[in-house]
């Protein structure tokens, strides 16, 4: 009797390959017969799901999001407000666990690639921009709840607090990528636990 192959499992194990390989060795190792061996397949079984080294990676990216969607969606959902929510989102978006510092390593690997290939770099626009909307949507429902300390700027009011929700979004989202990088860069100087009372700080002063 011919062996029963399952073909959407045999993917899955690919691209988790591929995201050990990245994680572990950098994107440029992630060769296809890299991830081949890491997954225990030969070249062949690889050839035979995906069309090139770019699918595979490309594959393992939206993997990850999907992940990390699914895992935010339910920490927003379960949030007490929208501040509460927004204070959720942010945190998570940090690799302040062994998990997440994989995600983080994974999603900077790709960054380098996608200045060179249009299909990643839209990929990660993409992404980058549902996160976005997520947070301006966020500020905007803390604001109609009157959870912030000040919101859009007025006309003729003097400078000193962000111009609107757009330009506090995407402070945060800097922040963010800011001490995410630094908790991979150098860990010796930014502990965990810091970087998580910095952002809890700026939630805060909202």
């Amino acid at each position: 009797m011919p062996k029963i192959v399952d073909h959407d499992e045999r993917r899955r194990e690919v691209m988790a390959a591929a995201r050990r390989v990245i994680v572990r060795d950098g994107i440029d190792a992630a060769t296809t017969r890299a991830i081949a061996k890491e997954a225990g397949y030969s070249n062949g079984v690889l050839a035979h799901y995906f069309a090139d080294k770019d699918e595979i990676l490309l594959s393992a990216l939206r993997q990850s999001h999907e992940r990390i969607r699914a895992r935010l969606t339910a920490k927003v959902e379960g949030a007490d407000g929208p501040l509460a929510a927004l204070r959720e989102l942010l945190l998570d978006n940090l690799p302040l666990d062994a998990d997440r510092a994989q995600e983080t390593r994974l999603e900077v690997s790709f960054w380098s690639r996608s200045l060179a290939t249009e299909e990643l770099a839209e990929v990660q626009r993409a992404e980058a921009s549902d996160l976005r909307a997520a947070v301006r949507d966020l500020l905007g429902r803390a604001q109609e709840a009157g959870e912030l300390r000040h919101g859009a700027r007025k006309a003729g009011e003097p400078r000193g607090e962000p111009d609107d929700l757009d330009d506090l979004a995407e402070e945060l989202l800097a922040l963010v990528d800011g001490l995410s990088l630094h908790l991979l860069l150098y860990p010796g100087r930014l502990s965990r636990e810091r970087a998580e009372r910095i952002m809890l700080g700026a939630v805060e002063r909202l």
